[in-house]
C-alpha cells in the first residue's frame, strides 16, 4: 500500500517539476529553478521507493500519466492553455488509463 502512496507522491512531484520549470523562464528565475530541482528530486526519490514493490512498467506508466495529466490540467487552469474538447478528451483517457493500470496491477 505504501508503494502506491509513494507513486502518487512521485507523480505530484513530477507535476511540480514541470510547473516550476515553466515558471523558471528558462532557469532565469532562480527561486523557481531551485523549486524545480527540489521537485524533481522529490519525484525521483518517491518513484524509486515505489518501484521497489510496483513493477517498472506499471509504475512508470502511472508516474508519467499523473505528471502529464496534472501538468496539462494546471496549464489550462493557471497558464491559459487551450481547453478544447479534444484535448480534454485525451487527458481524460490518460486519467482513465492510470486508474485502469492501478485496478489491474498485481502488486
Amino acid at each position: 500500500m505504501m508503494a502506491w502512496v509513494f507513486l502518487v507522491l512521485a507523480g505530484f512531484g513530477e507535476i511540480g517539476f514541470v510547473i516550476f520549470t515553466k515558471m523558471s523562464e528558462g532557469f532565469k528565475r532562480h527561486q523557481f529553478t531551485a523549486l524545480s530541482m527540489a521537485a524533481g528530486f522529490f519525484s525521483l526519490f518517491f518513484l524509486s521507493r515505489a518501484l521497489m514493490t510496483i513493477s517498472i512498467g506499471t509504475g512508470y506508466a502511472i508516474w508519467t500519466g499523473i505528471g502529464a495529466a496534472g501538468s496539462v490540467i494546471l496549464g489550462m487552469l493557471f497558464f491559459g492553455e487551450s481547453r478544447n474538447k479534444k484535448r480534454i478528451l485525451f487527458i481524460a483517457m490518460i486519467i482513465f488509463s492510470v486508474i485502469g493500470l492501478k485496478l489491474i496491477a498485481s502488486e
